[in-house]
């Protein structure tokens, strides 16, 4: 019994020896192109799909974000927060949104 266990376990390992070295030779013979980060240009921002708009909220306020194109950042109005955009996704991590001041309009007093 363990002759015929031992024999097939052999038999087994040497078909599946011949198959990944087979497997092998045949990835290497595609040389199949794989895209890496250093691929990616330094100074290129991938877009960002605006159509997104419809479906992200602030994760905090739960309320419609708005896209600024001159920062690449979706802008809470209401807590005046920034998330940053990289490569095309948006980073809805509060604790990486940007503060940003809201303007004030403010008359000066005349004396």
């Amino acid at each position: 019994m363990y002759r015929n266990v031992l024999g097939r376990l052999v038999t087994e390992t040497v078909r599946v020896h011949v198959k990944k070295t087979h497997l092998i030779e045949r990835v290497r013979a595609a040389a199949v192109s794989v895209r890496t980060f250093s691929d990616v240009k330094d100074g290129v921002q991938q877009p960002f799909d605006a159509s997104l708009l419809h479906f992200l909220v602030c994760p905090l306020s739960k309320k419609p974000l708005r896209y600024d194109a001159d920062t690449n950042e979706l802008i809470n109005e209401d807590l005046g927060i920034a998330y940053p955009i990289i490569d095309g996704i948006p980073n809805m991590i509060p604790q990486e949104a940007r503060l940003i001041q809201k303007d004030t309009l403010t008359t000066p007093t005349q004396g």
